[in-house]
């Protein structure tokens, strides 16, 4: 018998809270997370006495040997620590002080996803000669149109979203409020893109043709089928860039980080960049930014000196 207050009885009970308030994808995360230290401690009933320092700490090794990426490791263990705290605020765990100390809970900044000037042109301009990868394209190239928009923000938008030439929405991820202003070398775009399907009663009419409009939002149909549009969307993602010989790789996250990136290198300030993202915290749109190199590092340094030798005595 599974002890009642047991560590995987409260990771159940939290992730079914989450299915009912219709946070699918936040409950496929924390599954995805339980699953694999279960499978790691060998038992599918993990108690909260299980949950010691030493095992979380060779579970992190186990994860690093796996070859999961710094990030990855840091969410599972994020949401291992989730739950363990339920289980201390419920009553049902012991409270261990820096349990989590020797794991690794952080942001790995060096993951950055920007592609290089040259190759994001040919992303976007460059013809693919395939009808298909051409709708990939155009995706790509509204999603950075968009201010570097999300792929669920662009999958989820709506028909009344478009206020004849802006964009009103909240965001997917954060609920934060956003408006983009319509380019105009989006408009061909949006009408390829536009959906042709019939609206359902208390369902969402979505403006682009990626997710069908039979279903409500809340619902676990809805969330799967829009794993499912990503998952096809980042596979033509990978066939878009061998058709364009690109040699960096390419998800839905690189359009966003690309975007933000861009406007880095052009001056534009973090706050400006940070709100055209819909970042609640300027650290979240550091973590996007590609690190200037050294020729761009080179440059501000000579600028530098130029403008110290260059300058009025009493300038300041």
């Amino acid at each position: 018998m599974m002890n009642k207050n047991g560590f995987s009885r409260c990771a159940e009970f939290y992730i079914g809270r989450l299915r009912k308030e219709g946070r699918h994808s936040t409950a496929h995360v924390y599954k995805n997370a339980i699953f694999s230290f279960s499978k790691f401690c060998g038992t599918s009933h993990v108690s909260f006495r299980q949950v010691t320092r030493e095992r979380l700490r060779r579970y992190g090794q186990y994860l690093y040997e796996c070859g999961l990426k710094p990030n990855t490791i840091s969410t599972y263990m994020r949401m291992l620590r989730s739950i363990y705290n339920r289980g201390v605020e419920a009553g049902s765990a012991p409270y261990v002080p820096r349990l989590f100390h020797d794991v690794y809970t952080g942001v790995d900044v060096r993951q950055k996803k920007a592609l290089p000037i040259g190759e994001l042109r040919r992303l976007l301009y460059e013809d693919p000669k395939s009808e298909r990868l051409r709708r990939t394209q155009a995706i790509a190239a509204l999603m950075f149109q968009f201010c570097g928009m999300s792929f669920a923000d662009l999958a989820h938008l709506e028909k009344s979203a478009l206020d004849q030439n802006v964009l009103r929405y909240n965001r997917i991820k954060t609920k934060t409020p956003m408006s983009v202003e319509i380019l105009d070398t989006a408009k061909e775009m949006i009408n390829r893109l536009r959906s042709n399907q019939d609206s359902h009663p208390d369902s969402p009419d979505y403006l682009f043709d990626i997710l069908s409009s039979d279903k409500k939002r809340t619902d676990e149909r809805a969330y799967r089928e829009y794993q499912s549009a990503l998952r096809r969307f980042n596979n033509r993602l990978k066939d878009l860039a061998r058709a364009l010989r690109l040699k960096s790789p390419v998800t839905s996250y690189t359009l966003r980080h690309s975007w933000a990136t861009t406007a880095k290198y052009r001056g534009v300030s973090i706050e400006m960049i940070s709100e055209s993202l819909g970042h609640k915290s300027i650290k979240t749109t550091q973590i996007y930014l590609k690190g200037f190199g050294l020729k761009e590092r080179t440059e501000v340094n000579k600028g530098n000196l130029s403008y110290v030798r260059n300058c009025c005595v009493d300038r300041w």
